[in-house]
């Protein structure tokens, strides 16, 4: 029996894959829509639906601060849904190691959780005793070739990665690893990858549109990424408090940018950091998303724990820190955080180190500068660590 035959297959193949092609680079509009620059057009109605019940200044009335605290975190805890399940043992093993000027670097590798072990850099100041710590927290920048490298000077990996963390420094940390620089200075610091960056990223390599993919198939099993990320700041700052150099009473954490947001996070959620410093990620929702700014959000799945929006803003998140001394700095030429939204920002937080009569370890700062962690910033936040861990 003769087969079935298409003459003309081939020409229609084609014509089909120049369509999807035509189709892919011009995207096909309809007159009438409802999203526009990735945002509902009713954003501003959802924004005025918004009250933050669980803010502070809106239950200071009905109960005290520390039950304040430890509801707002369990609730934060209840909507980041379930944590990786904690390991048996970190089995923390010295991968490589090598001699710096005042201080150890060692390139180590630990049980982070049950179903998955990690590598990170550690930096031992020379000396015998306990040393103050910081849990140095790593930048977005849309660039995940890079995570850990960006804190803390690499060693004992491709020279694809030493070369790209310099260039990532030169640009953003004006030419100086803010880790190396804090131990230097007397303290143990430490970096590792978050979820999808560096040696936690794809198989298949880096591709920043994959992530948020990779984002929803974590909602569909039942996790959310964002609050991987958290969870696993939170168990690799109890890793660094049973480290035998390390005073577990005197941990701090810093970052820029994303790095500043899980900083904040981190000192929110943990009764292990005694001080934060923040660089470049304040603002309030309102400010955040909105079309009113000529930008948008790009954040994606990177701070999005699902329905939080609905209890608390980022301010009164940030505030659970209180009355630990926290440190934020912002810049005004930075197009990623509009000064009004920074401003109130920080309004309602000092208003809740006020209100505990901790007002003067609530410093905020707006700088002249764009997004980035300087030296400035970084000699800032050296003299507060020094202050408040020393």
């Amino acid at each position: 029996m003769e087969r079935l035959r298409l003459p003309h297959a081939k020409p229609y193949i084609i014509g089909v894959a120049l369509l999807f092609c035509t189709l892919s680079v011009h995207a096909q509009k309809r007159s009438v829509y409802e999203y526009y620059r990735e945002m509902p057009v009713y954003v501003d109605s959802i924004q005025a639906s918004l009250t933050y019940p669980l803010a502070w200044r809106n239950c200071q009335k009905t109960m005290s601060f520390k039950e304040w605290r430890s509801k707002v975190r369990q609730k934060i805890f209840d909507l980041m849904g379930p944590q990786p399940p904690k390991a048996e043992a970190f089995d923390m093993k010295v991968v490589a190691e090598e001699q710096r000027d005042g201080y150890k670097a060692q390139r180590i590798e630990f049980n982070l959780s049950r179903w998955y072990r990690v590598s990170a850099y550690l930096l031992i100041p020379d000396g015998k005793g306990k040393h103050p710590a910081v849990n140095l927290l790593h930048d977005h920048g849309a660039h995940l070739f890079i995570g850990k490298e960006k804190m803390i000077k690499p060693f004992a990996t491709d020279t694809a990665v030493i070369n790209d963390a310099n260039r990532w420094v030169d640009n953003l940390y004006e030419g100086q690893y803010m880790g190396d620089y804090l131990a230097k200075n007397g303290y143990v610091v430490f970096s590792m990858d978050a979820p999808l960056w560096g040696e936690r990223g794809r198989k298949e390599g880096v591709d920043r549109n994959r992530y948020d993919i990779i984002a929803g198939n974590m909602m569909m099993l039942g996790r959310d990424l964002c609050a991987f990320m958290h969870y696993d700041d939170l168990e690799s700052t109890r890793f660094l408090a049973t480290l035998p150099f390390v005073d577990k009473k005197r941990i701090g954490c810093a970052g820029c940018s994303m790095g500043a947001y899980r900083a904040w996070m981190l000192a929110a959620l943990s009764d292990d950091i005694s001080a934060c410093c923040a660089v470049c990620w304040m603002i309030t929702t309102s400010d955040q998303l909105t079309l009113k700014y000529g930008r948008k959000e790009n954040g994606g799945f990177a701070n999005c724990i699902p329905m939080l929006r609905n209890w608390m803003d980022y301010p009164d998140i940030a505030s659970l820190s209180c009355p630990n001394p926290l440190l934020i700095i912002a810049g005004n030429k930075d197009k990623l955080f509009p000064v009004p939204g920074v401003e109130k920002a920080f309004g309602l937080m000092h208003q809740v180190w006020d209100s505990q009569k901790k007002g003067k370890n609530l410093e905020t700062f707006i700088l002249d500068q764009p997004h980035e962690c300087n030296l400035g910033n970084q000699k800032a936040a050296l003299e507060f660590f020094n202050k408040n861990l020393k």
